[in-house]
């Protein structure tokens, strides 16, 4: 196996697996993700200069040859989701066992195959002697599954130390395949905003009681009309800035009858959203503030009426929605003044990177030249990642996974049969190499 693939494997099979709840994180196994890291990039660790945040996570300054220039930031981050120990993983979760030329396991796309395959290129290129042209940070989280503090305190460190970056680079979109219905390139997709990710309780309260003498209207027949009317009137469709430009660029790629409302998708809002809203639920969240309802509560026990009932709401807020207007429009929807509407996590849409700019053009020139066959393009991200904290120190912060993934491998994300093909795993670290030596 090759040398480096083995130490993307190694450190997979560590479970270092974070959790709203402290008590249940095991500090032992990220003690241990730390030091395998140390041993298997000894030039990193000693020649750049390494700073602990917080518990696990690390910031880390490689000095380069114009002190005087803005630095830039790599992200990614160590820690993983749990496992689901009834889901059909095909290979042991955290085995990192290669089969049919890829390495399975959790973390392999999310996140630690950017994590090593950023350290690879820069161990290579520290044993090269090389000297990037400006300063090169890396901020390696370790609570970015759980929306934890430690990338606001790395942006804090930083901040203290008068770092304003050139720009940020986190995970997020891909080289990916099958992006588009009719679309036969692949999309090496840049991130440029993140949609705000934001959860809402309702709660629905009554009297309660025994099961043999129910009423009307109780809390669980007021949520789950509520949950009913909420998928009943989802958010209007809009074309952000981004996603106009997307289509603009993929338009060339686009099925014949498609072009021209691709190319002009700006001026054809209307059309262009309604094509969207019926391709799928993937092209769909791209125009709209979505919501999804993720766990309900009732009776603790299958005689008793409910007392108090509760539903939580996910929103993922489209850029130019705000938690406030979304908070509205679900207010709006539910429409029965008996049950409370509570925002339990707040999130705002990022703002929106440029384009039109040095920093965008030097990633598109990187995915063109490591990814021929790619067409370089913006999007606004769905999920949340830690870079929405270095929006406070930056105005250039993407999102970008150099890594050929199929659809099948982006469901898998957060899922089961996550995995990387090694060849892809490879390519992405000739990709951070060539970033890096092309830095201007």
């Amino acid at each position: 196996m090759d040398a480096d693939v083995e130490k993307l494997c190694r450190l997979v099979r560590i479970p270092t697996v974070s959790s709203t709840d402290e008590a249940e994180v095991d500090a032992e196994v990220f003690e241990r993700f730390l030091a395998a890291l140390a041993e298997e990039f000894p030039l990193l660790h000693e020649r750049l200069e390494v700073t602990r945040v917080r518990d696990h996570s690390l910031l880390l300054r490689w000095a380069g040859r114009d002190p005087d220039a803005a630095p830039v930031v790599l992200m990614a981050h160590l820690d993983v989701v749990p496992v689901d120990p009834t889901a059909p993983w095909q290979h042991p979760p955290f085995g990192a066992e290669v089969h049919d030329g890829a390495v399975w396991g959790r973390g392999t796309l999310d996140d630690k195959g950017s994590l090593v395959a950023t350290c690879v290129a820069v161990e290579r290129l520290l044993a090269a002697d090389a000297v990037p042209a400006r300063d090169v940070w890396l901020s390696f989280g370790a609570r970015e599954e759980v929306s934890g503090e430690d990338a606001a305190a790395a942006v804090g460190l930083l901040r203290e130390r008068g770092v304003a970056p050139w720009f940020v680079l986190d995970e997020g979109g891909a080289v990916a395949h099958q992006a588009f219905p009719g679309v036969a390139p692949p999309l090496g997709v840049v991130g440029v905003s993140e949609k705000g990710t934001t959860t809402l309780e309702l709660v629905a309260e009554g009297r309660g009681g025994h099961s043999s003498t129910p009423s009307r209207g109780g809390p669980t027949a007021r949520i789950a009309r509520a949950v009913v009317r909420l998928e009943s009137r989802p958010f209007p469709a809009r074309l952000p800035a981004p996603t106009a430009e997307l289509f603009r660029r993929i338009a060339p790629h686009a099925p014949l009858p498609l072009r021209p409302l691709f190319a002009a998708a700006s001026r054809l809002e209307p059309l262009v959203t309604r094509a969207l809203l019926a391709a799928g639920p993937e092209p769909a969240a791209l125009v709209r503030t979505t919501m999804a309802v993720t766990q309900l509560s009732g009776s603790p026990a299958h005689n008793v009426l409910a007392s108090r009932a509760t539903a939580a709401v996910n929103l993922r807020i489209l850029v130019g929605d705000t938690v406030a207007s979304a908070t509205e429009h679900v207010r709006r929807a539910v429409a029965d003044d008996s049950i409370t509407v509570t925002v339990l996590e707040a999130g705002e849409p990022s703002p929106v990177s440029p384009v039109d700019d040095p920093a965008f053009e030097l990633l598109a020139a990187t995915i063109a030249a490591e990814f021929p066959d790619a067409v370089p393009t913006p999007y606004v991200m769905m999920a949340a990642t830690d870079s929405r904290f270095f929006t406070a120190i930056c105005e250039r912060v993407y999102r970008f996974t150099p890594f050929r993934m199929t659809k099948e491998q982006r469901e898998s994300i957060h899922s089961y049969d996550e995995h990387v093909g090694v060849a892809d795993w490879l390519a992405g670290v000739a990709w951070y190499e060539r970033l890096l030596r092309d830095l201007p």
